[in-house]
């Protein structure tokens, strides 16, 4: 059985382009995290190539972005070629057979901006007013008691 089933995120635009035969295609790259963590709590990532064909791959190219979440169901397709100096190179590549859409476009593009938006650094307050800091955007100040995190607490 040859099954793959994948859930990541586009690592660019996809772009669809078309055979002689006038059949359409996209090559595209899916960042996958593996589900473990380092000791560093770092992850690993693997970048996987897809090909999509047809209907696939036109509504793919035409709704999906950098970034954007993809579920994909297909197969593990290898072949080779050789390349313009005559060496053979081999290639591996999921053929996709379905996918789907993860997130919301409103839900990918509201992640795509808090991702582009500066982080909040605790030490030296620069998000805060020339007051010397607001409540406003302190997300702990009704609690009362001090707020400690782990940062293990997800692992």
């Amino acid at each position: 059985m040859n099954k793959v089933i994948l859930l990541g995120r586009l690592t660019a635009k996809p772009e669809l382009r078309y055979t002689p035969s006038n059949t359409a295609y996209t090559r595209f790259s899916v960042a996958v995290n593996r589900p473990f963590a380092r000791q560093d709590g770092t992850r690993d990532t693997d970048f996987i190539n897809v090909v999509a064909w047809n209907k696939n791959a036109e509504t793919i190219s035409r709704y999906f972005d950098k970034g954007r979440q993809i579920c994909i169901e297909g197969s593990i397709r290898t072949s080779n070629y050789t390349d313009k100096e005559g060496n053979k190179r081999y290639t591996t590549d999921v053929q996709l057979d379905s996918f789907e859409f993860v997130e919301s476009k409103k839900s990918a593009t509201e992640s795509s901006n808090i991702q582009q938006e500066t982080p909040y650094d605790f030490e030296t307050d620069n998000n805060s007013s020339s007051n010397g800091g607001s409540v406003d955007n302190d997300p702990f100040a009704d609690f009362g008691d001090s707020v400690s995190i782990d940062e293990n607490f997800l692992d």
